[in-house]
């Protein structure tokens, strides 16, 4: 019986890897708890500065637990207690909000719940053996957990109705050509790739990253005039930061910065 999720700290990097082998990382009510403490708390952790969603065994997530809806959708809900969509649609928040840049490295299938989760992320990284499906319309229901949201931000909407209303397989390079994922290496490339842009990514300047990451994601709700006050914003904030003192420092020195994180 495994830990369901994973947690592992290398430096500033922490990677969340979603443990059910067995079942394909099958999304469950439990594994969505887990996923979701275990974002909240890297949110939290003042020493990390980059975050890495995985799964074990050769797959990504084969996204819900089909058993444990089917039990739901005879009205025999294993956890009463908690609603699957609510805590899925909790999960893609925690994910997405993360203050701090967040990378999906993928092998295997990434499908339905377990593709938004990915999608949610900053990055994606996967491998030449990676699969993804919607899945949705092929058990009669419509996506669940933003990826109806997010997949058209990626790939267009042409691309993300074709995607959705078929439920056919992408592997990864056509999930490349379409930009739904960053990259495409060989499976024994995988980690290492994932790792080096996860530990480039912690060496910046955390701060502004992450509210870099929030005016990105946060522009189309406002005007151009609104956005630049938030631009305005969030520049004093990074202005009291020790990483902009050394980003200025470095670059009078004409030297690379050694940033913090603070």
């Amino acid at each position: 019986m495994s830990d369901l999720v994973d947690v592992e700290d290398r430096g500033a990097v922490r990677i969340i890897a979603i443990n059910r082998p067995e079942a394909r990382n099958a999304i469950s009510t439990p594994v969505l708890l887990k996923l979701k403490k275990a974002f909240k708390e890297a949110a939290k952790a003042t020493h990390l500065r980059a975050v890495v969603l995985t799964g074990r065994g050769g797959a990504f997530s084969g996204g819900a637990d089909v058993k444990e809806w089917a039990e739901i959708a005879k009205g025999n809900n294993p956890y009463p207690e908690h609603n699957w969509v609510e805590e899925a649609i909790g999960l893609v928040q925690e994910i997405a909000r993360l203050p701090k840049p967040t990378i999906a490295m993928i092998d295997g299938p990434a499908v339905g719940g377990g593709l938004d989760f990915a999608l949610a992320c900053d990055f994606r990284i996967a491998s030449t053996r990676a699969k993804f499906i919607c899945a949705y319309t092929r058990v009669g229901y419509p996506p669940d957990a933003g990826g109806s949201w997010l997949l058209p931000r990626l790939i267009g909407i042409e691309a993300a109705k074709m995607f959705v209303f078929t439920g056919d397989a992408w592997d990864g390079v056509k999930a490349h050509a379409v930009g739904m994922v960053t990259e495409v290496v060989e499976s024994e490339e995988l980690e290492a790739r994932t790792m080096a842009l996860a530990e480039k990514l912690a060496s910046g300047p955390t701060v502004a990253i992450g509210l870099a990451k929030g005016l990105i994601d946060n522009a189309h709700r406002r005007t151009f005039n609104e956005q630049l006050g938030e631009e305005d914003r969030a520049g004093k904030i990074c202005g009291k930061t020790a990483d902009h003192a050394e980003g200025l420092a470095a670059a009078n020195e004409r030297r690379a910065p050694r940033f913090v994180g603070s």
